[in-house]
């Protein structure tokens, strides 16, 4: 996992970016990516961008970040991994995009580049993300549909503050932290906050398939982009079960199969640490979950679950379709 951080003065009367505020955020991260810091901040002080890096893909310095496209008109800071990044680099490629690095990070921002708000619907993967957009004079942030990697943001107005953690918004001074009831009262019912609460009133977290678009006249509200619990009530209704058998194979099949695409073996239990598992990345959560519900698996279990590994289970697809 990386460490993402950024502040966006866009109301006319905000100050400008505190650097050593950005960098403060930035530090407060160290844990999410010990192998490398950068920082941009903009000439009119109206932009700050700050990252923590964990080499994954790229371990060369080309991968570095923020990261710019080539005319310097967009810049990235990103946290997670694009499984499917070969597949998109090769098709931007065919259409003569450039690319500098072999990072999943460029391809990020050459989606954007050339497609917009639209890449979305390309990607699969874990993500959250901040795009600069020079000539908009806008920030574009997402998440992925899982809410995998976190993104959490603060707006006093005139100020917009984010980061991939609620500690570099709460310890930054510049927030007025009251507590939101409703966060509380979510962690003390689930065991977690649900977005898109927080402990604190005046940070929120953006919720997972969501992107959201920061300009001068401020924080638009996000937008829904992939709704899981929708896809997953969808897939109940009665005329959807006659395409689960069809579903479920083409989940499996090796068209479907979204494999670690990383420099370094995958660990979807804790990516920030050095120590991997020793088995090839999980399928899809609703995929090993419902693999581990038919064959009775535990939760852990279906963690561990691969198409690769299906060669254990001759009888799983069906099980799967006589479900």
């Amino acid at each position: 996992m990386c460490g993402i951080a950024a502040i966006f003065a866009y109301g006319e009367s905000a100050p400008p970016v505190d650097r050593a505020e950005v960098i403060r955020m930035r530090e407060q991260m160290f844990a999410r990516g010990p192998d490398g810091e950068g920082e941009w901040f903009s000439e009119n002080g109206r932009i700050g961008l700050g990252h923590r890096r964990l080499t994954i893909i790229d371990l060369s310095p080309a991968g570095a970040q923020p990261m710019w496209n080539a005319d310097r008109s967009l810049a990235i800071i990103f946290n997670g991994e694009i499984y499917n990044y070969r597949e998109l680099r090769s098709q931007l490629s065919a259409n003569d995009y450039q690319f500098r690095s072999h990072c999943d990070t460029e391809v990020l921002l050459a989606l954007y580049q050339t497609r917009g708000e639209a890449m979305l619907n390309e990607l699969r993967g874990m993500y959250a993300f901040a795009i600069w957009d020079r000539n908009k004079e806008g920030m574009f942030l997402a998440r992925d549909p899982f809410g995998i990697k976190p993104l959490y943001y603060s707006d006093n107005g005139h100020t917009f503050r984010v980061a991939s953690q609620v500690k570099p918004l709460r310890d930054c001074g510049k927030i007025d932290l009251a507590p939101d009831p409703a966060g509380h009262v979510g962690y003390f019912l689930w065991g977690h906050v649900p977005d898109p609460y927080t402990l604190f009133r005046n940070i929120r977290s953006l919720p997972a398939g969501s992107s959201m678009w920061v300009d001068r006249s401020g924080p638009r509200s996000p937008r829904v982009f992939c709704n899981i619990s929708r896809i997953l009530a969808d897939a109940e209704r009665p005329e959807a079960r006659d395409q689960r058998s069809e579903l479920v194979g083409q989940a499996f099949s090796p068209s479907g199969r979204r494999l670690q695409a990383g420099s370094l073996p995958a660990d979807p239990i804790n990516s920030g640490k050095r120590e991997r598992l020793p088995y090839s990345s999980p399928l899809p959560a609703p995929c090993s979950l419902l693999l581990a519900l038919a064959l009775g698996l535990s939760f852990s279990q279906s963690l561990a679950l691969s198409s690769q590994r299906l060669s254990a289970f001759p009888d799983a697809l069906q099980v799967l379709r006589s479900l």
